[in-house]
């Protein structure tokens, strides 16, 4: 059987946001998640994990979204002591890796804090794979023994699914486009960013009112069934792979 994990990006980004990704798991084909431990909606995002030990919950480190957890950069925050836009890293930027190490640690460190175990590593807005930035996000990676999100090349010793799909709604349009997706793969990751709406998520992120359609489609009676009843794929999370 082919290994599906289906992943929500930003738990921990609002509670609308946390609360979404919950009902996506329980009534829906969710199977993993990752957590933002900078955004206020953290320590609910934990207490919703820790009762819901199928899911399976990583790290969605962040460098371009909200407030670090560390008061001592110059590089990779603004004059506000918030972190860069990801604009700034579209351009020509020069950052000290040695922060991003830091910061990122941290960000490990309180998702340890929690009682959790971490499944995996990925990162918000595919910041992973940037220059300068890709290499600490390895050696993180290897440091902590965690697989990885393949949104990027990754060199021998690594642990991550064999394909990685950005769109949700073609993966799960109907089971011969998830196949034709696979491939001749054994193993994907499909990125999601479900959730429900409150002021935190509406206002900070661009990405709003879709997340509501990601719920509809994770959670829809048709998808439900059609997923369970494969007799090709089977729903995984990143501890099923290795």
């Amino acid at each position: 059987m082919k290994k599906l994990i289906i992943n929500a990006d930003d738990f921990g980004y609002s509670r609308a946001v946390n609360y979404g990704i919950y009902d996506c798991y329980q009534r829906g084909v969710l199977t993993s998640a990752t957590m933002m431990v900078n955004m206020p909606g953290a320590e609910h995002a934990a207490e919703l994990a820790r009762e819901q030990k199928g899911l399976g919950v990583g790290i969605h480190l962040v460098l371009t979204c909200g407030e670090p957890l560390l008061s001592t950069h110059k590089t990779i925050v603004d004059s506000d002591g918030l972190f860069r836009n990801l604009a700034f890293y579209q351009g020509s930027y020069t950052i000290d890796p040695e922060e991003v190490e830091a910061e990122w640690e941290a960000q490990i460190k309180r998702f340890l804090s929690f009682g959790l175990k971490p499944t995996h590593l990925d990162s918000h807005h595919h910041i992973n794979a940037y220059k300068d930035i890709a290499q600490v996000f390895l050696q993180l990676a290897q440091k902590y023994n965690l697989p990885v999100r393949h949104n990027m090349e990754l060199p021998m010793g690594h642990i991550s699914t064999e394909k990685f799909e950005l769109s949700l709604e073609n993966a799960l349009a109907d089971e011969a486009s998830l196949l034709s997706i696979f491939g001749d793969a054994n193993s994907l990751e499909v990125m999601s960013h479900p959730g429900y709406l409150d002021k935190v998520i509406y206002t900070g992120s661009s990405y709003n009112y879709p997340r509501l359609d990601e719920v509809e489609l994770l959670t829809s009676r048709r998808t439900v069934d059609w997923i369970k009843q494969s007799q090709q794929v089977e729903l995984a999370t990143f501890s099923d792979i290795g």
